[in-house]
């Protein structure tokens, strides 16, 4: 199964339902504070803000979701990273439903939004993971991100990634 193999969708986000989901993902996670915990009023913010999401379906059933965050300036400073927050992107929460772990889509959902961010003229990503989640860093680190930094915040430990876009 690839992305292309699903019907996207990015556009009028039911929040709701993207907060059901999230919460069923996380009902199935060995260890479900590994993934963000954004209120419904913090997604509205955001997109308001251009922040985007996309799910992606198999008849109808949500397979797999990812976040894209434009950088603020409080972002990058409390990253400890020092560029133009206009230049960086923030890759949010991504999820894949249990029911189709195994098929690499965190990984192709990371090269989505890699292909996205460069058409919108980011110059760098940034990514934040629990240090114990090996399957995501493994995925960040397949995907040329680098450690940069390890910060404790209210949900808990992250590594700081980073990597510059670049077309190819």
């Amino acid at each position: 199964m690839t992305l292309k193999d699903l019907e996207k969708k990015n556009e009028n986000i039911n929040l709701d339902n993207y907060i059901e989901f999230r919460e069923y993902v996380k009902l199935h996670m060995e260890h479900p504070e590994w993934l963000g915990d954004f209120t419904k009023e913090d997604l509205e913010t955001m997109i308001k803000t251009n922040s985007k999401i996309w799910i992606y379906y198999l008849n109808q059933e949500e397979v797999c979701s990812m976040m894209l965050i434009p950088a603020t300036k409080e972002a990058l400073e409390k990253f400890d990273i020092n560029l133009d927050y206009n230049d960086v992107v923030d890759y949010g929460p991504m999820m894949v439903n249990p029911k189709f772990v195994g098929h690499g889509l965190q990984y192709q959902m990371l090269q989505e939004i890699d292909k996205y961010s460069i058409k919108h003229n980011y110059k760098y990503a940034v990514g934040t993971i629990h240090p114990d989640n090996i399957y995501s860093i493994r995925n960040l680190l397949k995907d040329e991100f680098e450690l940069v930094n390890y910060k404790e915040f209210k949900r808990g430990p992250r590594n700081i990634y980073m990597k510059k876009l670049t077309r190819n």
